[in-house]
């Protein structure tokens, strides 16, 4: 079924490059263009098949994503976002499940991971409140995950996500920047409400890949660490637009003059040629080494294999490795691009915001992704448990 869904994520991909600008202007993607992934089944990739989802291996979901991407940066954005959270919801207690999908099995789900709001621990749940920022794709979405600790007596007694239906929570439209324009990655407040114990999922267990979901959806994709199949999803979409930045800068060079160099042809300067080649080698190494991880963890999966600490360090690495080439990529070919090329409308000057856009995010934090894997090259105990 993967290859049915890609094959017509590749068909949407030339209106997907058309509306780019338009999804720019309009701060949000299309309602056109989620409802045509919607028809691909490009968001059940993830889906677990007891929700009617396809539950595939997550190297076809990314692979998915960075075709999108490399059409239009947000849209990538917004559909790796929406697109893995079937796969976090099939994490959670099979009776969240079921309020999730018992009626609809094509309902969308946004989130916003980092702690901004709190809850407070109370009889048969959690009493929650706060205002979450950057919840991309929130406008198209009925249900939300947002993160937080939760405290009783006053003490944090643990980090939970909170998973809420549209009645709880509000969204409040602040998106306005420089990339990722068209993400609409917009604010979700919420006052006082009651979320019960089986809608909140410890981080605890989800670090250990030892959640209530496997109790119903016991197949390897579930048994995945969050801390890579998450972070994975930020990278995936930013390699996808070094991709298309690539695309674009060599048709762009191909029939480019330059009229300071006495009418030289961009594809004759050898200078040209040699920094495509950098890029394009820079781009291939980033997906090879983020595919080749995932899908070494996903056959372990399959074989109900230890997943070793070492390779879900590697994980990590290499995916904010990844996303550190995909954007050297991008920074090579624009440098080089002339000045027609930063004109507003033109593709690689909007992958080059996008893709700075997403290297801001979190799971790209470069340093303490990599402080982690040496801290696990010298044995030592690894404390950040985002791995």
């Amino acid at each position: 079924m993967s290859e049915q869904v890609i094959a017509g994520v590749r068909d949407l991909l030339p209106v997907l490059r058309e509306r780019a600008q338009d999804t720019e202007d309009a701060r949000r993607v299309p309602e056109e263009s989620v409802k045509a992934l919607q028809e691909t089944g490009f968001f059940k990739l993830l889906q677990p098949k007891l929700h009617g989802g396809f539950e595939t291996d997550p190297v076809s979901f990314y692979t998915a994503v960075k075709l999108i991407a490399s059409a239009c940066g947000s849209t990538g954005w917004v559909a790796s976002i929406l697109g893995v959270h079937p796969w976090h919801v099939a994490l959670f207690d099979a009776q969240a499940q079921q309020e999730v999908w018992g009626e609809d099995q094509d309902v969308r789900i946004s989130s916003s991971y980092a702690p901004m709001g709190k809850a407070e621990v109370v009889e048969g749940g959690y009493r929650l409140s706060g205002r979450w920022s950057f919840s991309s794709g929130s406008d198209h979405c009925t249900w939300v995950l947002l993160g937080g600790p939760a405290f009783k007596d006053g003490k944090p007694v643990d980090f939970c996500t909170y998973l809420l239906p549209i009645a709880d929570y509000s969204i409040v439209d602040v998106w306005d920047t420089i990339g990722l324009r068209g993400t609409g990655s917009n604010d979700i407040v919420v006052e006082d409400v009651f979320v019960p114990q089986h809608r909140a999922l410890s981080f605890i267990a989800t670090s250990k890949c030892k959640v209530p979901g496997q109790a119903v959806n016991p197949g390897p994709l579930y048994r995945l660490p969050y801390g890579s199949v998450h972070p994975t999803t930020i990278t995936a979409p930013i390699i996808g637009m070094a991709q298309g930045a690539y695309d674009a800068h060599v048709e762009h060079q191909g029939k480019r003059v330059r009229a300071a160099y006495a009418g030289e042809q961009s594809k004759e300067d050898p200078f040209t040629k040699v920094r495509i080649a950098e890029a394009a080698s820079e781009i291939d190494a980033a997906w090879l080494q983020l595919t080749r991880n995932i899908e070494e963890l996903y056959e372990l999966a399959k074989r109900e294999e230890r997943l070793p600490v070492d390779l879900r360090l590697r994980v990590r690495r290499d995916q904010v490795r990844g996303t550190e080439r995909a954007i050297a990529a991008i920074d090579r070919l624009f440098e080089n691009s002339g000045g027609r090329a930063i004109q507003r409308g033109t593709p690689i000057q909007r992958f080059w915001r996008d893709a700075h856009a997403g290297r801001v995010h979190a799971a790209n934090d470069a340093e303490r992704a990599y402080v982690m894997y040496g801290t696990g090259a010298f044995g030592l105990p690894v404390e950040n448990a985002m791995y």
